[in-house]
Parts: C-alpha cells; structure tokens; sequence
C-alpha cells in the first residue's frame, strides 16, 4: 500500500509532540462392515496400527466445508458426484445446509492413482462436472486432468464451496518424527496457512470428529533469554486461559525442546489487511463497527495485564466477509516471548505500527500498554484512508524520524469525506508522549464511537446469545425496568 507522495514536511501536516485456508461418510466395501465412528476414531497421521492383512488406505479427503464428511481412499479410483452410480454419492440430506449443492454435478470429479515406472504412485483428479472443479483456487476445466499433491484443497462448483483437504498418508507421516507426541494423539497436521515473523501456521483436524484448527509452530531460538529460562509452556498456558469473543481462543499447547505448537480457533474470513488491500478504503461507518470491536479487544487484554505489542491488521482477523462480522485479534502476548528486540528484528516489511517509544528504544522495552494505543491509531488512519500515516515513500524524513515525530497528513482528497470526530480520534491515538496519548478506555468513550447503533450491533455479533457482561459499563444496553 503506497502513500501519498505529498512530503508531511508540507501543507497541513498534523505533527503531534503531545497530541500492521457429502458425502456421507462411506467406507469402501472392503470395511463395509466397520461402523462408521470407528474407522473415525481409528485415524492416526497415516501410521495405523491394525492386524495384517487389513487394507490400509492410501489417502483421505478431510472436510473443510458444509455437507462433506471424511472419505477414505482404498481403491485406485473415485469417482464423486451427486448420482447412485459414483463410488461416493453426494447425499442431499448431507447438504441441506449447502446452497451449492444443487449445483453439484451427477458426476462431478475423478479422483485415482497410477503407478510409475520407479513403482511409486502418482495421483491425479480430473473434473468431470458442467460448473468446474477447483484445486488450491485454480478450475481444472472440464475432462481436464491434474496431479494433486499432498495438502492440496479441492473445492467444488464455485472457488467459495471448499470440500477436502487431500491427504496422502505417505507423505503425511514425513512430519511425525518432530511432532510432540501430545499432539501426534490428539490432532493430524494438515496444510501450511501462512508464515510470518514469529513461526509457520497450518491446519490441523481434531481426530474423532475432524473438527479444523490452525496450529502456530514457533521455533524456540527466537525466545528471548528470560523466557528460555521459564517455561514458555506455563507463559503461554496464561494466554489459554483467555477468553472473549473477539480474541482467538488458544486451544491446546505442546512443545519440543526445539518447537512450540500453539493450537488455535481457525477463523476463515481473512485478515483485515486483506480487507483493506481489496477495498482500498473502508466505508466509515464499516471502520468504526470492526474498530469498536478492537478496542474492547485490546481491552479485554489491559484489564488482564497483557499488552499484545504487536497489533497491526495482519493481526486481526475476520470471521466471514461480510460488513458486519466478528474481528477476532491474535498473535497476542508472542512478543513478550520472542522479545521485543527478536520481533523487531524478524518482522516483515517496515515497522510503521510501532511506537515512537518502541523504536527509540530500540525494543529494549521500558514502555507501557499505550504502545498499543499508537498501532491502534496507525490501523485506524489507514482504515479510513487507505494510505499509511508513515512510510519510506515520504521524503525528506525517515521512517524513524516520521513516526518519533509525529510528522503525519490527513490529505484533503481522502480525508474530507471523513468525520471530524475519527480525525480526532486518530490525532488522540497517535500522540508521539506516552503519557499524553489516549487510552483504550478512553478511546471506548470518544464521542466518534459513542454510536447506539454501532454498539447495539457489535453487541448482538459479540454476544448473539445476549450477553454482554464483558463490555464496559457505558456500553452496555440499559435494562429495562420491571414492571410493577
């Protein structure tokens, strides 16, 4: 995201020294006679232990999206479709939550294998549908043949109708030997999701009910030397601990003594950064609905003593792509743990969310949860902008220099259609003195999200059951007086 050339030396610059991835479930007719909730518990990373003699599949398709269930692969070849004459018939009381499955072909896709010359596999899937197949995002085309891979996602009629994740129990197993063994029990790794600064995330299913997860794996060298002292396993057992709607429940924990395995709620919509790289700029009133949500966020998080230290819109993620969705913040306290100096150093891309007293420290620390509050105000100005406050594209001044000093422009073209009360709130937040910058709580109180009609519909997307007990005080709807 480029910013606007115009140099923050010129015209209005806002400088404040004070002020950042069915079938029913349908064993082969060589299991026909196992129960279905066996062959589900059974499941191991590919490495089964079973009497001689039994089949041992080759491959599973794990289900990622509505309707599809956990098939096997025994034989050589699968066909997949809504017809009674496919080895896996797609049943419509399995798809009844499904709008596409109408759209579903009688016969919509092969999957088989072939051996080669070296007496290996290869595994191929051809579409045979009239809507189209799709592997990791590309359409195959019809009667058209591809090579799957291990890990590869399949989704079928439309991009958004995501069916199975492609497991080949050869290659599955190559992870085991590093896994730690409370997981390998527990949970089957699946594909890689991303990586960042801190570590590799992946999918993983839950073994008995393939309910999905994500697991960060984070490499011990980058700990700091007082974490590596303690126990990073009681470190993060703190941040288990937490619960709120909008923070991503931490749900299992693992280490080696070279890696820790973090398991986490999968959320799918997104990141807010994609958001705002597909959108440019976000419609005000969209803004101060997901922000509303991360101030009570990074709330939730200073009334427990953490400071997350690393917010930025890759760490906000969204639950669907919707305007109106739950924000669900991450990758809290892992900074504590890397430390700060680590983080700053394995950080992609610039540093344009830190603080100034982060970076004239040289993440030395000594600075409080405000540091926050400034990354909150830089997500906020580039929310409602599209451009960033800061940024190597300004001349003459540094990165450094801009952000130690505030030096930022609200740009007229963009910023005119704009509230006065978000612009001042963004000049609240990124007050260069710590101790003269808002807070979040005050934030919470700011006339720009002082809005019943914002609040009222955060309040029914945090709290759908009606709940509302976590929020601050002048949030909360007013109970209604009893009737006498």
């Amino acid at each position: 995201m480029s910013a606007p050339t115009t140099s923050s030396s010129s015209g209005d610059p806002s400088s404040h020294s004070s002020s950042s991835q069915s079938q029913s479930q349908s064993v082969p007719s060589t299991l026909d006679t196992v129960s279905t909730q066996d062959v589900v518990d059974g499941l191991d990373d590919g490495l089964v232990e079973t009497e001689q003699n039994v089949p041992q599949p080759w491959g599973r398709l794990y289900p990622i999206g509505k309707g599809f269930k956990l098939f096997e692969l025994y034989d050589d070849d699968y066909s997949f479709g809504r017809g009674s004459m496919n080895k896996m018939q797609f049943d419509s009381r399995d798809f009844q939550n499904n709008p596409h499955y109408q759209a579903l072909s009688t016969k919509h896709y092969k999957l088989y294998r072939e051996k080669n010359n070296s007496g290996s596999y290869d595994m191929f899937l051809t579409d045979l549908s009239s809507n189209g197949t799709f592997l990791n995002g590309e359409k195959i085309g019809r009667n058209q043949t591809h090579v799957i891979h291990n890990n590869d996602e399949i989704s079928l009629s439309v991009l958004s109708n995501k069916a199975y994740i492609f497991q080949e129990l050869g290659k599955a197993t190559q992870d085991l030997e590093t896994l730690p063994e409370g997981f390998k029990s527990k949970y089957i790794l699946s594909k890689v999701l991303g990586r960042g600064a801190c570590g590799e995330v992946r999918l993983c299913f839950t073994k008995g009910n393939c309910s999905r997860h994500a697991v960060k794996i984070i490499s011990k060298k980058q700990f700091s030397v007082s974490t590596q002292a303690a126990s990073t396993k009681d470190e993060v057992e703190i941040l288990k601990a937490l619960d709120h709607p909008t923070i991503i429940k931490i749900e299992d924990v693992f280490e080696t003594p070279d890696n820790l395995y973090i398991v986490l709620e999968l959320v799918e919509g997104g990141e807010l950064f994609d958001r705002i790289k597909n959108q440019r700029r976000i419609e005000e009133n969209c803004v101060k609905l997901l922000f509303y949500q991360i101030f009570i966020s990074v709330k939730y998080l200073h009334d427990k003593g953490i400071t997350h230290r690393d917010l930025k819109p890759e760490n906000v993620l969204l639950a669907s792509d919707k305007d109106d969705t739950l924000i669900k913040v991450t990758d809290f306290g892992l900074s504590k743990m890397v430390g700060e100096q680590s983080l700053m150093k394995t950080l992609c891309g610039t540093p344009s969310y830190l603080a100034p007293e982060v970076l004239a420290s040289s993440g030395q620390g000594g600075y409080s949860k405000a540091v926050d509050c400034w990354s909150l105000g830089v997500m906020l100005f580039v929310c409602l902008a599209g451009y960033p406050p800061f940024s190597d594209e300004i001349k003459p001044f540094t990165l450094t220099q801009q952000i130690c000093q505030g030096l930022y422009k609200f740009h007229k073209v963009y910023w005119d259609p704009i509230s006065d009360e978000a612009k001042d709130l963004v000049k609240k937040l990124l007050t260069v003195k710590a101790d003269e910058r808002i807070t979040v709580d005050e934030a919470l109180k700011h006339p720009w999200l002082q809005d019943d009609e914002v609040i009222s519909k955060a309040k029914k997307i945090m709290f759908p059951s009606g709940e509302d007990s976590m929020l601050p005080p002048h949030s909360r709807a007013p109970k209604r007086a009893k009737l006498s």
